[in-house]
This record gives C-alpha cells, sequence and structure tokens, in this order.
C-alpha cells in the first residue's frame, strides 16, 4: 500500500469521520490506521473479502468527495503553511505569535 495514499485516507479519515456510517468508519479505521488486511477485516466482520474491498473502495472514494467539495483537509495544509511562514518572519512579534498560538489550538495543532 502507497504510504502517500495512507497518510492520505487517514488524513480525510480524521477531518471526515463523523459523516460516515460506522460500517465504513470500522473498515476505514482497520485498513488505514490499524493496518489489518482485507482478509482479517471480513474473517472480524463475518462478510467476504470482496465486500469489505468493495466498501472500502467506495468510502475512499466519498472521502475524496467530501474533500473536493469541503476542502477541510487542504484548508488546514494552508493554514499551517501561512502560520508557520508568519512565525518565520515575525518571531519576536508577540501579537502575531499569540493570535497563532490562539488558532494553532483551534485547529488542534498542539
Amino acid at each position: 500500500m502507497e504510504i502517500e495514499k495512507t497518510n492520505r485516507m487517514n488524513a480525510l479519515f480524521e477531518f471526515y469521520a463523523a459523516l460516515l456510517t460506522d460500517k465504513q468508519m470500522n473498515y476505514i479505521e482497520l485498513y488505514y490506521a490499524d493496518d489489518y488486511s482485507l482478509a482479517e477485516i471480513a474473517e472480524e466482520s463475518g462478510v467476504s473479502r470482496q465486500a469489505v474491498y468493495d466498501n472500502i473502495k467506495r468510502t475512499e472514494k466519498i472521502l475524496e468527495d467530501y474533500e473536493m467539495k469541503l476542502h477541510m483537509y487542504s484548508d488546514y495544509i494552508v493554514r499551517g503553511q501561512i502560520f508557520d511562514e508568519i512565525t518565520e518572519k515575525y518571531p519576536t512579534d508577540d501579537f502575531l505569535q499569540e493570535k497563532i498560538a490562539i488558532l494553532s489550538s483551534i485547529d488542534n495543532r498542539d
């Protein structure tokens, strides 16, 4: 499994998990976060390997669709880059540093 895809799916899952069904959340979490194989998930869930595969592929598409529409993950990345640039350019500006700290805590970057 590609590490970039795994990282992206884990990130999208963090942002959009609440929009998924319990089964979708469970399969994606087991497959991407816990590194279960399709066969292991199928055995644990009492379904076929193909059913697990189909569900994961559909859920990946759903996560990508949410990101295309809502941009939560990409906006998070851009905000982080802007925070870093401001921090580097104005390291002694207490006002900016305080505001960045507040915004970072809202974004759960701590």
